[in-house]
């Protein structure tokens, strides 16, 4: 129901993200959503002429990476932005909007955390997701990422010092069910790491079950 991939972004990447993380203007977080008691962090101003350069090294990543094709089956990205939170900062349980009001409106189905600050030098932080009775902190190294069904309830816990600086974005699918997503995952995942030995047939049978179950699924 949701996925870390490792390394999501290259070192050079990191490198550069960091970097424009010092320089970029930041603003109180919750210009966007005024309304958002729970929102305590930073985010960049969109005037900043860095924004957009951190935004498309986050979105380049994610186009090019496999696994992320494969698991989200993506229809719109929604443009990612760094965020930063200082010591006090937090952003309280919620559940992300279903809708972001862009032209054409963008269903948010799946949401994203790229983790940019090396996790030792921050301390609290963690993405805390809602798993059912559990829940499961997540503090990865620079350039992982995670993402999960936006209908989960998720926090990020105080930070107590330091700065932790992470990328976000929204994700909408062309299979909106993640239930659904997840049995795609899984026949792609077989067929990538099968394929060789089942034969020629076996694989072209099960090409015709996971083409026809996207046909079937796509856009419900």
């Amino acid at each position: 129901m949701f996925h870390i991939i490792p390394e999501l972004l290259m070192p050079h990447e990191v490198s550069r993200l960091q970097q424009l993380a010092g320089v970029i203007r930041f603003e109180n977080g919750r210009a966007s959503n005024p309304e958002h008691s729970l929102k305590n962090n930073l985010q960049p101003s969109p005037s900043d002429a860095g924004y957009k350069e951190a935004a498309g090294i986050l979105h380049q990543a994610m186009v090019r990476n496999e696994y992320f094709r494969d698991w989200c089956v993506p229809k719109t990205i929604a443009p990612p932005m760094m965020t930063k939170y200082q010591p006090g900062m937090a952003y309280g349980e919620h559940v992300d909007t279903a809708i972001i009001p862009y032209n054409p409106p963008l269903r948010i189905d799946i949401s994203c955390t790229v983790f940019i600050s090396p996790p030792e030098s921050y301390e609290g932080g963690e993405l805390t997701i809602r798993l059912a009775d559990r829940e499961v902190k997540v503090k990865e190294k620079p350039g992982a990422a995670v993402f999960y069904p936006s209908t989960f309830f998720h926090q990020v816990m105080p930070v107590t010092k330091g700065e932790r600086v992470v990328g976000i974005t929204f994700i909408e699918s062309y299979i909106r069910d993640a239930a659904k997503r997840a049995i795609l995952t899984e026949l792609t995942e077989f067929l990538h790491e099968n394929a060789a030995k089942v034969g020629l047939e076996q694989q072209v049978r099960l090409e015709y079950v996971k083409t026809n179950l996207m046909r079937m699924w796509h856009g419900n």
